[in-house]
Formats: structure tokens, C-alpha cells, sequence
């Protein structure tokens, strides 16, 4: 492969690159950088660094430092140096738009697809790099994995964790010579000081109760606390593993999935009637009237399709969660939309990869993209104010719109 070669393959994923973190991605392209330059190093001095060699000729001697402009930012090089001659890699002195665009490449497509050596190899030589060995790939693929693995298991100390947001993923990934579906496991929260943030990841064999108890016990493990409130779909055996591990807090049931499965309990023809019937219960004004709405819903429903009456009937409390808080933050906590969003950036990166090679893989590409969001959360406006969250922290009274809750209270 020439350099010329790569531009194209850069240039398709220059969108990805464009919404990608400008720190992780100056951290890999320096490492990368680093790993090819000391591969070519190894390969001149005739043995790898700090093993000995009957074919060795010259051995290293240190570094030296050298700034290199990227459009990621200016990256810190180490260049290395030898004891007899000289060294400096070929490839920053050729056209730099050119050598920039096949080093972006190879980090492009370790990022995306979860460190392909093939791929990268084959990328390595556009910047003259021939003998790029796949501990050498594995090298430049171990510093991502440090990064996701410090992100996954740090403290979670900026609680309480008011809300919690749960979701599962099905990836594919080869195993025992098959594809099988695996799923990734993710929760978000908001902290403390009302931002959003990626509280964590997991990937389990199937999504069942045991598997969300294992991830929530994790989460616990590293300090969740203080959770009053669990959002998601309607996932096998979450509701349990909840009050298995934590106490106090309540399940609310994704408003936009659960109206979908009450429509296909109704003929088509009456569906819009249905979903337009639905959403009056969360046009409510205060948490007296949402609930004095849901039994209206549920007694019309009742006249004409008393399969679905039932069906809502049994989803009552779930759905209707999220009327013991202020109404301000209704909109933000009674449905799995915000996790949605988050999705889709996730899969706008899987998706190129379409079944990954082993479960590993799919931890550094997803755990990457949820730091990047997480930092990104950090540094927007907060996602709930100050003040609606420490009310929201209260134990709501009984019969008491959480609205109308006493001033003194703010201050418990």
C-alpha cells in the first residue's frame, strides 16, 4: 500500500474523527507515532529494544523531543536516538499533509475497529514502517485498553447518584468458532452536581437478572449510592437486581417503549386513538392529576379493548414513577430517551466494525466512546439545576405534590 492509498480510506472517516475527543485522539496518535517509530528503530538496529541479538548493529541512546502539528492539536514526539549514526523517521519529512493523513488512518482504524493488526499493518507501511510486528500493534492497542480500564473502574465519589439511566446493547463478536450475541451493559447518572455522567460498562453473555445484578453490585462496589431512581426499558430481571442492590430506589418504566408495546395490543386502526389517549396522562399539570388521568385512560381503554386496559393497568406504577419529583425534571427522567441519544453514537462506531473479534475489542471501542461523552457531559451545562436536585433527593410526603414541598425542606 502507497500513501496515496490511504487518503481515501482517511477521508471516509473523517466525519467519526470530527466528533471524536481531541485529547484521546492526540494520546493515540502520539503513541502510535512512538510504536512505528521504534519498530523502525528495532529494525534498523537488527534486534528489538533491550534483548539481545546476534544481528544487532547499533543499539539506542535515549530520546529526543520534537513537536509535531496535527489537526488533533500539536503532539509531543519522542524520537528515539541511536548510538552510532543517527535517526529520524522518514515519514516527517515527507509531505506532511500526506504522512499526517496515513498516521490519522491507522488510529482512525484502531479507534473504530477496535485495533484491527492486519489493518494496521498494512496502514504502517504507507508511512514506510514494514516490520511492524503484532506485538507492536498489540503495544499500540494497550495504551487504549489502560485508558478504558482507568475509566471503568474509577471511583464513582461524585454522588449521590440522584437518577440512574440503564441499557442494554447486543453486539455480535466471535466465540468458540461462532458468532454469538453478546450484550453491553451501560448506566448512566447524574451526580451531584446535576451533570450527566457514564457511571459504567459491561459486557454480559446474555441479558438476564443475573447479569444485571453482577453490574449493579459492580457500580455499588465503586461507590453508587444515593440512587433514587432507575430508568430503562422493561429489561428481564433488572427490576429485582434493582431492589437486590439498591435500597430506596424506584423503577421507572421508559414512557416511549412501553407505549409501543401497549399499541400492539390494539388493532392498527385504532392505534393513533390509543397513543394519543397514552400521552394525555403526561400532560399533566401535577402528580394528582397525571394519576387521575391514568385511571381515566384506563377506564375508556376498558370499553373498547379490555386486553390493553389490562395491559396498562399492570404498567400503572411503573410508568407512573416519576410523579413523586418536581415536575420540572419530569421530562428528563420518565423515559430512556436521553440513554437513546447515547446509543446512537455508540453504534455509529460498531457498526463499522459488524462483528468483533473478541469481547476485548468491543470494551476498547465502546469504553473509548463513553469516556469521550462523559467528558463532553462534564464540560456542558448542568443536566439538572442545584436546587431541583436537592429536592428531588427528599423522601417525597404522602399525598404531597413533590411541587409544593416546604421551603425549609431545600435545606435537609
Amino acid at each position: 500500500m502507497t500513501a496515496p492509498d490511504s487518503l481515501p480510506f482517511a477521508a471516509l472517516l473523517e466525519e467519526n474523527l470530527a466528533s471524536a475527543s481531541p485529547d484521546l485522539l492526540r494520546a493515540m496518535v502520539k503513541t502510535f507515532a512512538e510504536a512505528m517509530m521504534s519498530a523502525d528503530v528495532d529494525r534498523a538496529c537488527g534486534g528489538e529494544y533491550g534483548r539481545a541479538s546476534e544481528e544487532r548493529v547499533n543499539s539506542r541512546n535515549g530520546y529526543r523531543n520534537r513537536d509535531w502539528d496535527t489537526r488533533v492539536g500539536t503532539v509531543d514526539l519522542a524520537i528515539p536516538r541511536v548510538r552510532s549514526g543517527s535517526y529520524f523517521p522518514s515519514w516527517l519529512l515527507e509531505r506532511r499533509r500526506r504522512a499526517e493523513q496515513a498516521l490519522i488512518s491507522v488510529v482512525a482504524t484502531c479507534y473504530l475497529l477496535g485495533v484491527s493488526t492486519r489493518r494496521v499493518e498494512k496502514l504502517a507501511e504507507s508511512l514506510g514502517v514494514t516490520q511492524l510486528s503484532k506485538s507492536q500493534v498489540s503495544e499500540m492497542a494497550k495504551h487504549l485498553d489502560e485508558r478504558v480500564a482507568e475509566f471503568r473502574n474509577r471511583p464513582l465519589d461524585q454522588g449521590p447518584y440522584t437518577f440512574v439511566w440503564v441499557d442494554a446493547l447486543t453486539q455480535k463478536v466471535r466465540e468458540g468458532g461462532r458468532v454469538v450475541n453478546v450484550h453491553c451493559l451501560v448506566a448512566v447518572g447524574v451526580n451531584n452536581e446535576g451533570q450527566r455522567e457514564v457511571l459504567g460498562l459491561d459486557v454480559a453473555t446474555s441479558e438476564d437478572g443475573a447479569g444485571w445484578l453482577a453490574f449493579l453490585r459492580s457500580l455499588v462496589a465503586r461507590g453508587l449510592g444515593g440512587v433514587k431512581l432507575v430508568v430503562s426499558d422493561a429489561h428481564a430481571g433488572l427490576v429485582d437486581a434493582v431492589g437486590a442492590t439498591l435500597p430506596g430506589a424506584s423503577w421507572q418504566r421508559c414512557r416511549t417503549h412501553y407505549a409501543r408495546n401497549l399499541l400492539s395490543q390494539v388493532p392498527k386502526s385504532a392505534q393513533p386513538w390509543v397513543a394519543t389517549l397514552l400521552r394525555t396522562v403526561f400532560e399533566q399539570p401535577d402528580a394528582g392529576a397525571v394519576r387521575r388521568q391514568m385511571a381515566t385512560v384506563i377506564a375508556a381503554l376498558d370499553e373498547r379493548f379490555p386486553k390493553a386496559a389490562e395491559h396498562l393497568e399492570r404498567a400503572r406504577e411503573d410508568l407512573l414513577a416519576f410523579a413523586v419529583f418536581p415536575r420540572t425534571v419530569w421530562k428528563s427522567i420518565w423515559s430512556n430517551n436521553p440513554q437513546e441519544r447515547l446509543n446512537k453514537e455508540i453504534r455509529r462506531r460498531t457498526d463499522v466494525v459488524g462483528i468483533f473479534p473478541d469481547r476485548t475489542a468491543i470494551i476498547r471501542l465502546v469504553g473509548a466512546v463513553l469516556a469521550e461523552q462523559s467528558d463532553e457531559w462534564a464540560e456542558q451545562r448542568r443536566y439538572i439545576g442545584s436546587e431541583i436536585l436537592g429536592r428531588c433527593r427528599l423522601h417525597p410526603i404522602e399525598g404531597q405534590d413533590p411541587d409544593e414541598a416546604p421551603a425549609t425542606a431545600l435545606t435537609a
